[in-house]
């Protein structure tokens, strides 16, 4: 069975244009999402509404910046200090375009920095091109992702 995708964003119109994108091009992968950088965390760490859940963590984090009560890059910076963590992709799915959140992104060790487009088909091409390229495609070090 497939790994999941965790994808974490806040914003109701563009996690449902995301789900959509993942959706319609059938990766086979169950995208879980959080709606904050907590809720995302409590599932990386399997607490909280996550504690029980099944063992194993997520083949890509689509994480945006810009998130309540704890942003992405606090979220991401957990991630790459935790070591069962810190191996895993993170892509910041993005709108913002600011060159400091792109320098403060890859400081953090993000793996790819993408601004969301704008243009529907063009969002619906890049989702499924990152979906494609880190489920698919991306080979992980051998034993790098350990399970929760």
């Amino acid at each position: 069975m497939a790994k999941p995708i965790l994808l974490v964003e806040d914003n109701p119109h563009d996690l449902e244009l995301t789900l959509h994108a993942l959706n319609k091009h059938r990766l086979g992968n169950e995208v879980v999402v959080a709606r904050d950088g907590e809720e995302a965390l409590d599932f990386l760490f399997a607490r909280g509404a996550f504690e029980g859940r099944p063992a194993g963590l997520p083949s890509l984090i689509m994480l945006d910046l810009k998130l309540p009560k704890i942003d992405g890059i606090e979220v991401l910076r957990t991630i790459r200090t935790t070591p069962a963590l810190a191996q895993l992709p993170v892509v910041m799915f993005t709108a913002s375009r600011m060159e400091a959140d792109i320098a403060s992104a890859y400081a953090g060790g993000v793996n790819s920095y993408v601004v969301k487009p704008l243009d529907f088909q063009e969002l619906m091409r890049v989702v499924a091109d990152l979906g494609c390229y880190w489920t698919v495609h991306n080979e992980p070090p051998q034993g790098a992702v350990r399970p929760a």
